[in-house]
């Protein structure tokens, strides 16, 4: 009996980003350069194949600088730190690397420039994302206010309401943003918005693709980790765009097949954290149980590329 056929939608762009393939360049150039072990706080990307990798290559992950040596070197993650962090990394006399995506350290600059012009920040973000205490790190306590939903703008406490800007983390949904920043506008008029819009050309990028995708299929597969928060939003933009069902994977053996039972049309994206060899890995999985034809659905190309901290430029990766 042969396979039933399935198209498979394959979104693109889908999977790594330029900040997410500089991090985890860093981390492998500063094995290349000094050696394992190189510490990492916090997972350098959102992605357990991903940080597997790198530790068995010596990477050595840890949620706290307290839990490094000082005798070795450090790696900060691409969702950024505290200030506090590489202060405290400065006082140890600690060799550091930042992988701070450098579209989150736009955000970083703007805060701080806001907070010099006299002006309380508030950011929209999620609480407890690696990104969002980064941000709110990069200022002392008070000045910068978290709100994650429309209902949390009616009833934040500022300063001085003439005397606000605000800032988004980069990884948020650009749907659910704008209604946020539509209700700070009403309540703050005089409130200072980014010259341009927080949330990276990534995430927009991808949540387009999915735009595109979800009114052709019947289900729409996220590869990516769940404390990703791009890749949740992705199953997000899937049901609120016309695909009754989205589900997120880490790998091909998570996927819940008997919810995709009859299934013709099959959208596949990935988050920003995601390699590709996991994406092949579940279409791999479907071309076990069906007859497939995957045709590609491009919203964007990507040409974006971010350099390397210049203390590591002198290491060339052996390929």
């Amino acid at each position: 009996m042969s396979n039933p056929p399935l198209t498979i939608h394959l979104a693109a762009p889908r999977g790594f980003c330029a900040g997410v393939d500089r991090a985890i360049k860093i981390v492998e150039m500063a094995l290349e350069k000094w050696g394992a072990p190189v510490y990492v706080r916090h997972e350098i990307v959102h992605n357990r194949f991903v940080v597997d990798g790198l530790r068995a290559k010596g990477a050595v992950f840890v949620e706290e600088l307290s839990d490094c040596p000082d005798n070795r070197p450090v790696i900060f993650s691409a969702h950024g730190v505290a200030k506090s962090v590489p202060a405290e990394a400065q006082r140890r006399d600690m060799v550091f690397v930042d992988a701070t995506c450098p579209l989150v350290s736009k955000v970083h600059i703007e805060a701080e420039r806001h907070s010099e012009n006299g002006l309380q920040i508030i950011m929209i973000g999620h609480a407890g994302h690696p990104e969002t205490i980064g941000t709110m790190g990069q200022l002392p306590e008070g000045e910068v206010l978290l709100v994650e939903t429309e209902g949390d703008v009616a009833t934040i406490e500022v300063r001085d309401p003439e005397q606000l800007a605000f800032v988004t983390q980069t990884t948020l949904s650009v749907d659910d943003t704008i209604g946020i920043v539509a209700a700070l506008n009403a309540r703050f008029p005089k409130i200072v918005g980014p010259h341009k819009e927080d949330i990276c050309y990534a995430t927009t990028n991808r949540q387009e693709a999915v735009k595109e995708v979800a009114p052709k299929v019947d289900a729409i597969l996220v590869v990516g980790a769940p404390n990703s928060s791009n890749s949740r939003r992705l199953v997000e933009v899937g049901a609120k765009n016309g695909c009754a069902y989205s589900q997120l994977v880490q790998r091909a053996d998570d996927i819940d097949w008997r919810a995709l039972e009859g299934i013709r049309h099959l959208g596949i994206t990935a988050g920003a954290s995601a390699p590709e060899v996991l994406v092949n890995e579940v279409i791999d999985a479907f071309r076990d149980r069906f007859e497939v034809t995957v045709e590609i659905v491009e919203t964007a190309v990507e040409r974006v590329n971010f350099k390397v901290p210049r203390v590591l430029r002198d290491v060339e990766l052996k390929a």
